[in-house]
This record gives C-alpha cells, sequence and structure tokens, in this order.
C-alpha cells in the first residue's frame, strides 16, 4: 500500500481551519460531546500547533486530533473549554479528540495523525494523555497506550477511560 503521508497533506492548524474544524467535529461526536465553534476559536488561540490534520486530495480536511499540552497528569474536562491552561512547556500532550470524517473511516487516516503527534511528543519530550469510551480501548493500545481505567471526566455525561503513552 502507498505511503498514506504522500497521498494525504497533515499540517498544523491556523484560524483559517475554525469553520472545517468545527464542521468535521459535528460529524464525528454527538451533540453533547462535540466542540463547539467557540471551544475551537479559543483552541486555535492558544494552542494552533498542537491540531494535526489531515486533508485529501482536494484540500478537503478529513480527519484531525488535537489538544492541550499542560504540567497536569490527568485530562479534566476544564481543559476542554479553557485553552489558556495551554502551557507550551508542559510535560504532558492532551489528546481531546480524534476525528474522521464518517466516509473516511477505516483508512488509516486517524492512526497516521495519532502516529504523527506521538512523534511530534517523543520529539519535544512529552508523554502523552487521552481518553476514549471503552470500544476504543484496544484501538489506541495499538500505539502503545495504557488504560488506567475510569476518568473522573464526565465530559458529554458520558464514561470515558483514560490512556496514557510514556517512552
Amino acid at each position: 500500500m502507498e505511503d498514506l503521508n504522500t497521498i494525504m497533506k497533515i499540517r498544523t492548524a491556523t484560524l483559517n481551519d475554525l469553520d472545517a474544524l468545527t464542521a468535521v467535529e459535528a460529524e464525528c461526536f454527538p451533540a453533547a460531546e462535540a466542540a463547539t465553534k467557540k471551544d475551537f476559536e479559543n483552541r486555535l488561540a492558544y494552542y494552533a500547533d498542537h491540531f494535526w490534520l489531515m486533508f485529501d486530495e482536494n484540500d478537503k480536511l478529513i480527519a484531525f486530533v488535537d489538544g492541550m499540552v499542560t504540567d497536569e497528569a490527568d485530562l479534566t474536562d476544564e481543559m476542554y473549554e479553557k485553552g489558556e491552561m495551554h502551557n507550551e512547556n508542559g510535560a504532558w500532550q492532551m489528546i481531546f479528540g480524534v476525528n474522521t470524517i464518517p466516509s473516511c473511516r477505516k483508512k488509516g487516516y486517524a492512526g497516521e495523525l495519532i502516529k504523527a503527534a506521538i512523534e511530534d511528543a517523543r520529539k519535544q519530550g512529552r508523554k502523552l494523555v487521552l481518553t476514549c469510551k471503552d470500544k476504543l480501548i484496544h484501538y489506541y493500545a495499538k500505539f502503545g497506550f495504557v488504560n488506567e481505567g475510569v476518568s473522573p471526566s464526565v465530559h458529554g455525561n458520558v464514561v470515558w477511560y483514560q490512556m496514557r503513552l510514556t517512552f
């Protein structure tokens, strides 16, 4: 199979990506869990370089991963809405969302973005934390994330599991 990075373009975000990010998020998550346009505007103001965006050959956003950097070792619900909590010198790369539009799922795109986020974190001397639903624990484990059990997060009134990747 051809290398996905030669087919798809991956880059970090700018404020110009706001509408596309909001649209993809709305396709990927129920309203109670999805970040809003205001949320993304706030996140982009503080950590646009911690968004990994994938575009198709027509320059359409098809997938992205995002999250702030912090010295807090656990992902909290407060982080989703407060971009000002980002600390560029922090030890932990949080992953808030792994999004792929439904028509592009099961093709390895999200995996490529996760690998890009992991590699960037490794180069920056950081470790990673994410939360996921129980049905995705095995997926993230493939990348080396270790399940720590139920997270204190109640984002969207859902049960989340915290997973951690250290090097």
